[in-house]
């Protein structure tokens, strides 16, 4: 029997996705900053207390090994990189880990995470790392005040993130790989501080990231999936959490256009399935604003607003929908 035509359409387009970035892959792995050499950083203790002096005997630990980093860079050659982890260095911020190594791993705290009552973690999407942190960071201070005191925003990049243009960015295989860290990651910070609300904010491809660590989560009170291509899970039920799902997507990000579906092929399925915005997903939705793709967490915009209820414990504001 032939295939509808719809099906044919989509899993053409799947196809030419996957041609064209694998074509593309070489090119954009080459600006990629892997390549930058760091040191094997020492194995730190789970976060398992949230005192003062422990916080601050750790964020000295890693303020240790991002100078080795830097020294390292600086060797190297990639002056570039180097001015990066030495403005990261600064005895006035705070990182929970730290790992030079391929793209970098870490995990900066904007707030006192020792009294904070509400807790987000921005898990990033693709393309992000130490070349391109700054986005991120910037992202996570402007929530940080859009919460006020009280609340601390943790931006983890704890995963080796895909490329935008490149196979990898298409399937769910980084995102299975990052899943165990995260998971364990929000289990130390439910842990350090037991009486304070979690969520979990998730971008782009790192909504793929969350959605796969969802079952091992505990403590979270929300998971918050925007701009969101997909999860690899067909509704909520299939996160198997008991967190708050929630989804939002700005009206003017590309993300909505792509499709929506999951194309198994042999050893590896591309696409990630249902939209997490559908009545059929089941999540519950958040008015995201007019945005683009990078725009959720820019100052003054109705996302920003709306994430922070969200973290608060509030409901956000304009239109939305409740599963």
């Amino acid at each position: 029997m032939p295939a509808h035509p719809r099906n044919s359409r989509l899993r053409r387009t799947l196809l030419a996705a996957l041609v064209a970035t694998s074509v593309a892959a070489p090119v954009s792995g080459a600006a990629r900053p892997a390549a930058v050499p760091a040191p094997v950083p020492a194995e730190l203790a789970p976060l398992r207390n949230a005192a003062p002096g422990t916080l601050d005997a750790r964020y000295a630990a890693t303020r240790d090994e991002i100078r080795a980093a830097e020294r390292m860079a600086a060797g190297h050659g990639d002056r570039r990189r180097a001015a990066a982890l030495r403005d990261m260095a600064d005895p006035h911020r705070r990182f929970l880990l730290f790992d030079g190594r391929d793209g970098g791993r870490t995990a900066e705290v904007f707030g006192d995470l020792a009294q904070a009552e509400r807790i987000a973690v921005l898990v990033p999407g693709a393309d992000t790392n130490l070349d391109r942190y700054w986005r991120l960071r910037n992202d996570s201070a402007a929530l940080r005040r859009k919460l006020g005191p009280k609340a601390a925003v943790v931006a983890w990049l704890g995963y080796e993130t895909p490329a935008t243009v490149s196979p990898a960015a298409l399937t769910t295989r980084r995102a299975d790989a990052a899943a165990p860290g995260l998971a364990r990651f929000a289990d130390g910070l439910h842990t350090a501080r037991p009486a304070a609300r979690i969520s979990l904010l998730c971008h782009s491809y790192g909504s793929v990231v969350c959605a796969r660590a969802a079952p091992g989560l505990r403590g979270v009170a929300a998971l918050v999936l925007y701009a969101s291509p997909g999860t690899g899970a067909g509704n909520v039920r299939a996160l198997h959490t008991r967190a708050a799902v929630w989804a939002g997507r700005g009206a003017d990000d590309w993300v909505a256009r792509i499709p929506h579906t999951r194309l198994s092929l042999p050893f590896v399925s591309i696409g990630f399935g249902r939209d997490p915005m559908s009545k059929e997903f089941g999540a519950r939705t958040f008015d995201a604003g007019t945005g683009g793709h990078s725009d959720y967490l820019k100052p003054g915009s109705l996302s920003l607003r709306n994430l922070a209820r969200i973290v608060s414990g509030t409901a956000p504001s304009g239109r939305s929908r409740h599963a």
